[in-house]
């Protein structure tokens, strides 16, 4: 891996991976956080997933094995070094080596869990749950309880409208959960 890959390092903000680009490498995030997004048919963003230090992204990979192109956004939650694995040495891995293969399986299973848990935030959680979920992860994430996000771009990322996030954000400050400032949050 050492001797096929190559260091990629990326600035928050800087977008990997866009929906519809064709991969030629798999990359596995070696330090940083990687947000991972899908749009549905009117150009909204859903958040799917987190991918931090060791992950890999199972779309990528799906990807990547089947030649398809991206249904996935990912962008650079933090600064971030990505180890970038040759396509054409994926399958030959799989085969070879049973480390590599249960990497991707456990990969794959850790994943599907938290698309899960993404489907059930949506479906059965009230918005208030979702954006106090939605702030916890950004702090674990990230490390730091100061999120720094303006409610427009919390509602996009939630996929509601800036008006519920900030009635929502209000009641979290008047219940003491967190604190509001000028395009940050503390989480208390």
């Amino acid at each position: 891996m050492a001797d096929v890959g190559r260091l990629w390092k990326v600035k928050e903000g800087e977008v990997l991976i866009e929906i519809g680009q064709t991969l030629a490498a798999m990359p596995i995030v070696i330090s940083g956080a990687i947000r991972i997004l899908r749009d549905d048919e009117d150009g909204n963003e859903l958040f799917l997933y987190y991918l931090n230090n060791g992950d890999v992204c199972a779309m990528s990979m799906t990807c990547c094995i089947q030649k398809k192109v991206s249904e996935i956004r990912a962008i650079a939650e933090t600064d971030s070094e990505i180890w970038m694995v040759p396509l054409q040495l994926m399958d030959e891995w799989m085969k070879k080596y049973a480390s590599w293969r249960g990497y991707v399986l456990n990969s794959y299973n850790h994943r599907f869990e938290e698309l899960l848990d993404a489907i059930n935030s949506v479906a059965f959680m009230r918005m208030d749950e979702r954006l106090m979920k939605y702030l916890l992860d950004k702090k674990q994430n990230s490390g730091s309880y100061i999120i720094e996000q303006t409610h427009q771009e919390i509602a996009r990322a939630l996929n509601t409208s800036r008006v519920v996030i900030s009635r929502l954000l209000k009641q979290l400050e008047r219940d003491e959960k967190i604190e509001m400032h000028r395009n940050r949050i503390e989480i208390l």
